[in-house]
């Protein structure tokens, strides 16, 4: 439950109709089963992690705590690339959504305030108008930002029902939508080649490099290592059965809306919906929206909730400044940190589009599952005595994989993805030689 609530959101709700649309056709279900693929290498190797270190901070505390500071630092820096900017592409798609729900009950928000910065949006009668900004994206940040810093104790409870509204929206599209398909939708399977990454092999492959995004969270099963009964037999069916069960809806869900959609169409932030309007369903249409606005409302708040906790161990190290760690005198949370990342993943939201955003955080996490891969190698040979709750199985072959199939996955994304990585690193470079090196705990000690 805890892998399938983690994982479900933005990829399926959002990223299958752009893929679909721009790189794969509809063979986008091989882009998923390719990168389910990769993530079961990635998610054995980061249990063997997480069960080495007890603690809270995901990958950064443990690259910390058995690679050294300066891979620390890299995987932190990454980090911040995949919470927040994960958060930027969950917003985006909460915005399609929630404008074709408010569509349904006659409210019109301007197409020039829901899109982002440029995107040239086509109405009704074939006119065009230029987006501004993506006003709902701001909104929703915004709030979740206010409640993070008020304080919201998110318990089990509550994430369960969201879980559940999540599960049962998305068997709702496939036993609605699938009387709709027209098998014609799906010829060519996968359409000729137009380009590099457009169609053909290549866009198969850099769209299973871009809905490796729908796969992210897989790493809260690996954070529950020391929770489990037995280690050893529970982690790899925990997260092999989640991470099965979410491709195998991801198959579904995205076969059938390319087959109820012809493919060209669905390059939109809210697909499944338009997928459901198409097929007729009715008030199960708004249902369904309903639905995806409260799934991936709680996606943003456990990102950027996620985002400040990195934030506050990488200052609780020294790595960043002090008053990172400030905590609100009334409402006790680290109110400074989450309200700069509120500003900073409200400003971004309103111009990137879910595309761009989610080519991001894809490049990001799979160069955080690189270095994950290739740690656990380096510790199976300078530390092969320490304990270890969970062991990779064939970890001679699963390690080496997981870093080869995640940097493939790299390759294929644009070189536009490359260069925005790029700039990210030079900055986060400049940062930890200019402050982190000389304020870190581990230069105090020295």
């Amino acid at each position: 439950m805890l892998g399938i609530g983690a994982i479900i959101g933005t990829g399926i709700f959002v990223l299958t109709g752009t893929v679909a649309a721009v790189n794969a056709g509809p063979a986008v279900v091989l882009s998923f089963v390719i990168a389910g693929v990769a993530s079961v290498f990635a998610a054995l190797c980061y249990s063997e992690f997480a069960s080495l270190v007890p603690m809270a901070g995901s990958a950064y505390t443990y690259g910390y705590a058995t690679l050294g500071e300066v891979f620390a630092w890299i995987i932190g820096w990454d980090l911040v690339l995949e919470y927040a900017l994960g958060a930027v592409t969950v917003a985006i798609g909460w915005s399609g959504y929630v404008v074709s729900l408010l569509k349904d009950f006659g409210i019109v928000v301007p197409p020039a305030l829901s899109a982002a910065r440029g995107t040239v949006v086509t109405l009704a009668d074939g006119s065009t108008v230029t987006a501004v900004f993506n006003l709902p994206a701001v909104i929703i940040i915004a709030i979740v930002t206010t409640l993070l810093v008020i304080g919201i104790k998110e318990s089990a409870n509550v994430n369960n029902v969201i879980v559940f509204v999540k599960v049962a929206v998305v068997l709702l599209f496939i036993v609605g939508a699938a009387h709709a398909i027209n098998p014609a939708n799906w010829h060519p399977f996968i359409p000729p080649q137009e380009g590099p990454g457009i169609y053909g092999w290549s866009g198969v492959m850099t769209g299973g490099a871009i809905v490796f995004f729908a796969y992210i969270g897989f790493d809260a099963v690996s954070t529950a290592a020391q929770e489990a009964k037995n280690p050893q037999k529970d982690m790899p069916i925990g997260i092999i059965g989640s991470l099965l069960i979410c491709t195998a809806l991801y198959i579904l869900v995205s076969g059938i809306a390319t087959g109820v959609v012809p493919y060209k169409l669905l390059n939109v932030p809210d697909p499944i919906a338009v997928a459901a309007d198409r097929a007729g369903m009715g008030w199960m249409s708004s249902l369904i929206k309903l639905g995806a606005i409260f799934g991936l409302s709680s996606v943003i708040l456990v990102m950027l909730l996620g985002q400040s906790r990195v934030f506050w161990s990488m200052s609780r190290d020294g790595l960043l400044p002090q008053f990172v760690n400030k905590i609100h005198p009334k409402f006790q949370t680290p109110y400074l940190t989450s309200i700069i990342t509120g500003i900073g993943v409200a400003f971004v939201s309103a111009l990137l589009t879910v595309r761009e955003a989610g080519s991001l955080v894809s490049i990001g996490t799979l160069l955080a599952f690189v270095i994950v891969s290739i740690g656990v190698l380096v510790l199976r040979l300078r530390e092969p005595n320490l304990p270890r709750a969970f062991t990779t199985p064939w970890g001679w072959f699963v390690a080496p994989a997981g870093a080869f199939s995640a940097l493939y996955l790299m390759a294929s994304l644009p070189w536009r993805t490359w260069e925005r990585l790029i700039i990210w690193f030079v900055v986060g470079i400049v940062i930890y030689f200019a402050y982190s090196v000389s304020h870190s705990k581990l230069a105090a000690k020295e």
